[in-house]
């Protein structure tokens, strides 16, 4: 077998810039000494390193840093903040969002709006979307930031490596590639377009939205295990769930991996739309837990419009006692230990972490939930809340952005 072909000396370079920015990222401000003494690298070798970065606008100095070593303290290294930011937007099912992050992983733009996207019409909804972008965009720009790409959460399966949206039950949408959609306004050509990145055209990438939630919680959650091996649950409309093992998201072969909200835990329950029969969604979605709590999900929605308007009114009414929402909230934490019993089975993760509504819910959630893992399992691993809440998919889209101008720096030079 021939040997493999040697890095070339390109390669090389570009690894070692990312290994410094992931260096001044993961640590804070840091000396030039302290990013050598880090990454195993020469002063000499890294402070040409910085002296590139700097120039690129990917770093900044802040003034004499102290190390604690004896001598004279070296110049403080951060992660400048009016370089590429990332770009990240949300398709809710009533709502869209954008925001911008900075290398710092500091929010400085965002905006939102109600929007029934439900059984809607793709090409309206993500002209909607290509507004908010270019809105969000502009704004950045006059903070000094240049856009480097755009990553868009949607509430479906999307292909692996792909643009293409498979299946979205709850907005109705079915084999439906967004590239061609978002090429001709401001996501493709208007509010990215020279942005920064060497190809002068945007980068734009669609995942999942539980996806995207499980990688901001590794990311940026604070409960997520030293091992990086957890499961995280979201919910909006209905029920997502993603799998990061080792640090690293597991997609499955076609991407699809993680749909718990469609595991069957009625075998002879409801029908889905999906197409299944007896789904989690059916027993722990928003809509069952209002109808089990005896609300009409529909009039509900018509009097409490907006993303999260109706979990308020659940949390609210849990928290007054109201005896139909919590039994409806206890039905839905046993379903949800149901289907998690299978998932822990077959995984072993070191913890479960509940994120997006469930996170709001979770006081009421957690105790039927934890049973129900007690009584199926042997050792049931620790169930935590996200500190993020809803804001996981949008905030996992930007920082997915910002994680690829640090890991190639070289393409992302002002």
């Amino acid at each position: 077998m021939a040997a493999p072909a040697p890095n070339t000396q390109q390669e090389m370079r570009r690894r070692n810039l990312a290994r410094v920015l992931h260096a001044v990222a993961d640590g804070g401000p840091r000396s030039r000494a302290a990013v050598a003494a880090r990454i195993g690298l020469t002063r000499t070798a890294v402070s040409t390193l910085v002296d590139e970065l700097l120039g690129a606008g990917l770093l900044v100095e802040l003034g004499p840093g102290r190390s604690g070593a004896v001598g004279r303290p070296g110049t403080a290294l951060a992660l400048s903040d009016r370089g590429p930011c990332g770009i990240g937007a949300e398709i809710g099912v009533d709502h869209l969002a954008v925001c911008a992050v900075d290398l710092r992983g500091e929010v400085r733009a965002r905006t939102a709006m109600d929007a029934a996207n439900r059984g809607s019409d793709p090409g309206p909804v993500l002209g909607r979307l290509a507004s908010l972008v270019e809105e969000v965009a502009d704004e950045a720009r006059g903070l000094g930031l240049r856009p480097a790409g755009l990553a868009v959460a949607v509430p479906g399966l999307v292909a692996r490596g792909t643009t293409t949206v498979v299946q979205a039950p709850n907005l109705g949408w079915t084999d439906l590639d967004l590239a061609p959609h978002l090429a001709g306004n401001a996501l493709g050509t208007g509010a990215l377009t020279g942005s920064g990145n060497s190809s002068g055209t945007a980068v734009c990438s669609i995942d999942n939205e539980a996806n995207l939630g499980a990688l901001a919680e590794l990311w940026l959650g604070g409960h997520t295990p030293p091992s990086g091996d957890f499961v995280h649950v979201s919910a909006e409309i209905g029920i997502g769930a993603a799998i990061v093992v080792d640090g690293e998201l597991l997609r499955g072969t076609r991407g699809f991996a993680g749909e718990l909200g469609h595991v069957p835990v009625r075998p002879e329950g409801r029908p889905c739309a999906c197409g299944g029969i007896g789904c989690l969604e059916q027993y722990a979605g928003e809509e069952a837990v209002l109808r089990a709590a005896g609300l009409d999900p529909r009039a509900t929605a018509a009097e409490h419009p907006g993303p999260g308007a109706r979990i308020d009114l659940l949390a609210t009414r849990a928290g007054e006692g109201d005896r139909a929402v919590l039994g409806a909230l206890a039905e839905a934490g046993s379903a949800l230990g149901t289907a998690l019993t299978g998932a822990v089975n077959l995984l072993d993760p070191q913890t479960v972490v509940l994120g997006g509504a469930l996170a709001r819910l979770a006081p009421w959630l957690l105790p039927s939930l934890e049973h129900e893992l007690g009584r199926r399992l042997a050792g049931p691993p620790p169930v935590s809340v996200s500190r993020l809440g809803p804001d996981g998919p949008l905030l996992g889209a930007a920082h997915s952005v910002v994680r690829a101008v640090l890991d190639d720096p070289l393409a992302h030079r002002a």
